[in-house]
């Protein structure tokens, strides 16, 4: 394929005919009615324009394209064009609809073939061991433009291409993607899904041979390899491929059973969850969840839990949500306790759209419920999956080859407790794709890792599979409960003893949205040039900050070489004050959606009762911090929806 800028220079000469020329061969009757201009006045967009209707062969996306141009409207075709997605948590993520910025058939079908190029060179045996897709929910079958499609579309590329591929023939939670990598010997796999984003949004991410999300420099290769074989092969748009292909596979029947025998590794209690009285309510948020999770509870031996039935279903449109992350609290989770209370159920358990979050909410006393923090929720999991062990191996001679991870941005509960215990606790950084990662390194040491989590409700008991996983937490949490409730316990008062025992850690986490990029660099470099040229803050309003880490830049004032020991993340903003009152606290960028977020802790000694005081300082400085280095009004920055 010829160069941009020689494409652009062929196309200035005459960019009437070759747009005329074009849309002639592939558009059929869609474009014989069109008034298209002689040139956009933009070399560069004529050929992006051109590129576009030569290639795309869905006529609902090609539409779209040629609207725009008909209609002049040039900015909405330079936000579409001229601009390809770029790999965010190991994987794209973008609106659905027309354009190399968007996900859509074409950009599925080219990100498959740059893919397959990078496997073909990374692997002599990618047509012996082939690869693994699933897919979610998201999106409408009818509107061409859905999960399902996109996967199968991604099957096609490699199938044409004699590459084997265990594609599922049904929705499944993107656990099982990384789970059927490991399982099945498959160099990579896929999962189409944008987890709990807006239903405007999809997205297409991958897994390593080691079931991990791919880090750098795989997603830069892959994107390299995107970017020179970007015109689709012929074969690639055979959707049905999948459906007649030798080589296609479903993996769904193989795959369920062993997922759910080797979740029997993490059940301790079986005999407290047959007789347990509490009783459980499960949202899957519109997604794939419900079957997954009503099975993992049969596997621990307990009652299924009980589905909310407006949720319970896929529903794309997510039409009983504001947004459909179950993350954001108490206000998405009204259908869950409304029916927990009509059915004198005390535990709520609801996993996002692609079951690989999980949120939980206990009922106390007088009425009121306890929707806990995904720091909180890891304080007791962490807590639980040591106990479990601890009670497995009594002598605690390899105490020390135990590991549990965190990213940095979460609590460092776990550090408190692995100080006392004497196990080993290590932070990544944020993103499941570092933890993933240095699990297998961990493993391959020959260590233990019994738990792993990110603040954001993401968290991974034991080591099936190197990634968060919503359904195995779910269930690990009902056999907690289950125990805590047979010594009359509640999640809510261990953790309170936890706190005694390990030191209060209060944290606080939100966000505001940002839609214009500009915005979010110039709020960072500002703090980058505080107090002049490479100078960051001393002082956040009156809290003096002891040290910064920046990884973006990869600094860190804290080290004797002033170099971050986490390594340096260019892709994203992430900033780190270490304030000397003893608050920590993080500002950095969502690598899936359009917000700034924020991250703080108060970090308590053990038998101190000092909760209130802790909480009161944590809220003073999270309030300078806005003020002061995010200025919400004066950058036009959107406060989070509760």
């Amino acid at each position: 394929m010829r160069s941009a800028a020689a494409e652009a220079e062929a196309l200035s000469g005459s960019p009437h005919r070759a747009l005329s020329n074009t849309m002639g061969e592939t558009g059929g009757d869609v474009n014989s009615n069109l008034l298209i201009p002689s040139s956009t006045g933009e070399p560069e967009l004529d050929l992006a324009v051109w590129q576009w209707l030569r290639w795309d062969k869905n006529p609902k996306t090609k539409a779209q394209i040629e609207t725009l141009l008909r209609n002049g409207k040039n900015k909405e075709l330079r936000e579409r064009l001229c601009c390809r997605m770029s790999f965010g948590t190991a994987g794209l993520r973008s609106a659905m609809g027309a354009g190399f910025s968007c996900i859509n058939d074409l950009t599925i079908i080219q990100t498959s073939q740059g893919m397959y190029h990078y496997l073909e060179r990374s692997f002599p045996d990618l047509k012996k061991r082939g690869l693994v897709i699933g897919y979610d929910t998201r999106g409408q079958v009818t509107s061409n433009s859905s999960s399902i499609r996109f996967a199968k579309l991604s099957a096609a590329v490699f199938l044409s291409r004699g590459v084997p591929v265990q594609l599922f023939s049904r929705y499944v939670p993107t656990p099982f993607v990384p789970y059927a990598v490991q399982k099945l010997g498959a160099v990579a796999g896929v999962m189409v899904t944008a987890s709990h984003n807006r239903k405007e949004d999809n997205g297409f991410k991958v897994y390593w041979e080691n079931g991990a999300q791919i880090t750098s420099p795989h997603d830069k290769e892959i994107l390299k390899c995107i970017e020179q074989h970007a015109e689709p092969w012929d074969e690639s748009w055979q959707e049905n491929l999948p459906d007649s292909s030798p080589l296609a596979r479903d993996p769904l029947e193989e795959i369920t059973r062993s997922y759910m025998e080797e979740l029997q590794s993490l059940c301790f209690h079986r005999h407290i969850n047959m007789k347990t009285p509490l009783k459980f309510v499960h949202s899957s948020f519109h997604g794939v969840g419900h079957d997954y999770v009503q099975g993992a509870f049969r596997v621990f031996g307990f009652s299924p839990p009980i589905p909310v039935p407006e949720q319970k279903d896929p529903d794309p449109d997510f039409s009983t949500v504001k947004c459909p992350n179950p993350e954001e609290g108490e206000c998405v989770l009204e259908l869950s306790l409304r029916l927990a209370e009509k059915e004198g159920a005390r535990v709520v358990v609801a996993t996002d759209p692609d079951a690989d979050r999980l949120a939980v909410a206990e009922l106390q006393d007088m009425g009121r419920w306890k929707v806990f923090t995904g720091n909180e929720l890891a304080a007791l999991l962490g807590w639980w999956m040591f106990y479990c062990w601890d009670k497995s191996c009594p002598d605690r001679s390899d105490v020390r080859d135990v590991c549990m991870l965190a990213t940095t941005v979460s609590s460092s509960i776990l550090r408190a407790i692995a100080n006392k215990e004497g196990f080993h606790f290590e932070e990544t950084l944020p993103g499941f794709k570092w933890i993933g990662n240095r699990v297998k390194s961990l493993l391959d040491e020959g260590k233990t890792v019994v738990f792993a989590f990110e603040e954001s409700i993401g968290f991974m008991c034991g080591t099936s599979v190197p990634d968060k996983d919503g359904v195995s937490a779910a269930v690990v949490v009902a056999e907690m409960a289950a125990f805590l409730d047979s010594n009359n316990v509640t999640m809510e008062q261990q953790l309170e003893s936890l706190y005694e025992t390990y030191g209060y850690h209060i944290s606080k986490t939100s966000y505001f949205l940002c839609y214009d990029p500009a915005t979010i660099r110039r709020i960072f470099e500002r703090l980058r040039n505080y107090n002049g040229p490479k100078r960051y803050p001393e002082f956040c309003g009156p809290y003096g900050i002891l040290h910064v880490r920046d990884v973006t830049t990869g600094y860190d004032s804290s080290q004797l070489n002033k170099k971050s020991v986490l390594p340096v993340s260019k892709s994203s903003q992430m900033v780190t004050f270490s304030f000397q009152n003893g608050c920590v606290a993080t500002l950095r960028t969502s690598g899936t959606e359009p917000k700034i977020k924020y991250y703080a802790e108060m970090c308590g000694t053990p038998g101190q009762g000092e909760k209130s005081f802790l909480e009161e300082e944590l809220k003073k400085v999270i309030d300078a911090l806005v003020e002061n280095f995010l200025e919400p009004s004066r950058n036009g920055l959107i406060c989070r929806c509760v």
